[in-house]
């Protein structure tokens, strides 16, 4: 059986995008592979974080795995911060790792742009991101575009240890859902929808009420045009709001064309919004049952020990590579 692993950093509430391009995908690969699903919240500190707002998100994060559908009996579902092999690798990592790696990485030049500092967190943190997925010899990484560039990094960091040290890391693949992969955001087409952005009109959160999604999708930019027709290059925005509701609903985007032919965004809109919000009222259920229970601490704990017994023996192994005493 081949090993997946991927994680979600708590820097802010999970969007639709999340769901549709990772969570969904995650339940879907917990039935055929290994998995091993975390809450990255020692990435989440490459930024500054209010301390309680870290402690919430991160549940929140993890509360809403569950509620998607991660059943903790098939997939271990963990706080990063809480396997202590996650550090300690990352270090291990950062020194193999060159500088020019580092800096071609184009999250890092996005997210430093226009600042007068920059924490050297942020710099290497895809050095940990690395030791995340070596350290669980995983096969197949569920990673949007956007992370595709770290991952390759990771490859040549794993060939890299094992020309130096002898063979120890599996050569880990990229997994991309061949729809839904990257949901844009509501205001900007160009960019991905995303927790971290400053306008909340320009996102789904995954625990958005129905009013307020209803009007987020009222609110989504469109063109000038009126045609419910799908065609990226001229119409980005309402081929967009078309991809969310493709991946909601079992329509194809034919179909989409087809029913809302003639009637213009208002009516496709309304629609829309219904779509997303019978898909959310339930994991909005859900969430707020967990989250009630008490269950979920005993679940992080529970998984970071399943975590634990297989990343403390590949750090065993890679410190025994090196040379250390162990």
């Amino acid at each position: 059986m081949k090993t997946v692993l991927s994680g979600i950093q708590p820097s802010g509430q999970l969007t639709l995008g999340n769901y549709i391009g990772a969570i969904r995908n995650f339940v879907k690969l917990q039935h055929t592979h290994r998995c091993y699903f975390m809450v990255v919240d020692l990435h989440a500190i490459t930024v500054p974080q209010n301390p309680a707002d870290l402690r919430e998100n991160s549940q929140a994060v993890a509360a809403l795995y569950l509620a998607a559908g991660i059943d903790p009996n098939k997939a271990s579902v963990f706080l990063q911060s809480q396997v202590p092999a996650h550090a300690q690798l990352g270090w291990l990592l950062t020194t193999l790792t060159h500088m020019g790696e580092l800096e071609r990485m184009t999250q890092y030049k996005d997210k430093s742009a226009g600042k007068e500092s920059v924490g050297a967190g942020l710099f290497t943190y895809p050095s940990l991101m690395a030791a995340d997925i070596l350290l669980y010899n995983a096969d197949l990484v569920p990673v949007g575009d956007d992370q595709k560039q770290h991952l390759e990094l990771t490859r040549d960091l794993a060939g890299r240890f094992n020309n130096r040290f002898g063979e120890l890391f599996k050569i880990p693949e990229v997994y991309l859902p061949e729809v839904g992969a990257r949901i844009m955001s509501l205001d900007d087409a160009s960019k991905k929808m995303s927790k971290s952005n400053p306008n909340p009109g320009s996102y789904i959160a995954l625990l958005d009420p129905p009013d307020v999604i209803r009007k987020k999708i009222s609110r989504a930019v469109t063109d000038s045009g009126r045609e419910v027709k799908y065609d990226p290059a001229s119409k980005p925005e309402i081929s967009n709001l078309m991809s969310i509701y493709a991946s909601c609903s079992e329509l194809s985007l034919a179909e989409i064309e087809a029913k809302y032919e003639g009637q213009g965004y208002g009516p496709f809109k309304k629609d829309l919004a219904d779509c997303v919000i019978s898909v959310l009222e339930p994991i909005q259920a859900r969430y707020r049952e967990i989250r009630a229970s008490g269950e979920l601490l005993d679940v992080l704990k529970r998984g970071a020990e399943q975590a634990s017994e297989t990343a403390e023996a590949v750090l065993k192994a890679a410190k025994e590579k090196m040379g250390f005493v162990v």
